[in-house]
């Protein structure tokens, strides 16, 4: 049986990855997919959108005209994911989010939704970056006490948040795997003469610049030597397709708050 999935947010540039990835996945039924009521795309082909070529599914301008989705993947903003979490509470329907740049206090709300609803929050749904996360864990429980922990990412010139949802979850894993507070020991800039460096510290460093869809490496060094493990994406559908995969595990799931080592059964 298909999951039934409607895209919110679907003009954007993961909107598009999602509406393709979504029309051409075996287990997936695009239904449609939501634009913004004042957008220049309002009523406009989905497929034409992302193109793929027409599909005979235009874009809706309020969840309401969405009803027959299973599960809504949401890549919007802060503010209208916010409002759509609402909504599907309300209306008992499942919500994939791809949105980042929550506060600790926005999460919180989320985790609360998760209480009556089935939802993942995932700052990236790459099932090469969550694997990496698990990779963060093991790495930090091993040497983390003694290495110099560094996050670099690179992003496209358009994002607005910094650092990045991914990079920021890297350093909470590890900081959570060192019984640390990200809030506390988190680094995320260094200008002129400074103190030496404290071993407590996850520093923080972000590029933005032309096109770069996604780069990834935390560094774990000591004298003599280092640890990097990176992540590099080069195209939004990985992102997109693991979407897909995060809605049709939900579909079926309880209501909770999940991430995306949830789905990839990387929790045991």
């Amino acid at each position: 049986m298909k999951v039934k999935v409607a895209i919110l947010g679907c003009s954007g540039r993961m909107g598009r990855n999602l509406i393709q990835a979504a029309h051409e996945h075996e287990s997936v039924e695009l239904v449609g997919g939501s634009v913004r009521p004042s957008s220049s795309f309002a009523g406009f082909d989905l497929g034409e959108l992302a193109g793929i070529g027409a599909i005979g599914l235009t874009t809706a301008t309020q969840l309401s005209e969405l009803t027959d989705a299973d599960v809504y993947i949401d890549f919007t903003s802060i503010e209208t994911t916010l409002e759509n979490i609402n909504w599907c509470n309300q209306h008992n329907k499942a919500l994939v989010i791809g949105t980042t740049g929550f506060s600790d206090e926005q999460v919180q709300l989320i985790e609360k939704a998760g209480e009556t609803m089935p939802v993942v929050l995932a700052p990236n749904t790459s099932v090469g970056v969550n694997l990496m996360f698990k990779l963060l864990e093991v790495t930090a429980k091993a040497i983390g006490d003694y290495t110099d922990i560094e996050i670099f990412e690179a992003h496209h010139r358009f994002k607005k948040d910094a650092p990045s949802g991914t990079a920021v979850k890297m350093g909470q894993v590890i900081a959570d795997t060192l019984g640390r507070d990200l809030n506390k020991c988190a680094v995320y800039g260094r200008e002129g003469i400074t103190d030496e460096r404290s071993r407590e510290t996850i520093g923080f460093a972000t590029v933005r610049a032309g096109d770069i869809v996604g780069e990834h490496t935390a560094f774990f060094a000591d004298l003599g030597e280092r640890l990097e493990i990176t992540h590099k994406a080069s195209s939004r559908m990985t992102f997109a397709l693991g979407a897909m995969r995060a809605a049709f595990w939900l579909n079926d799931a309880p209501a909770g708050f999940y991430d995306m080592q949830d789905v990839l059964g990387l929790k045991d």
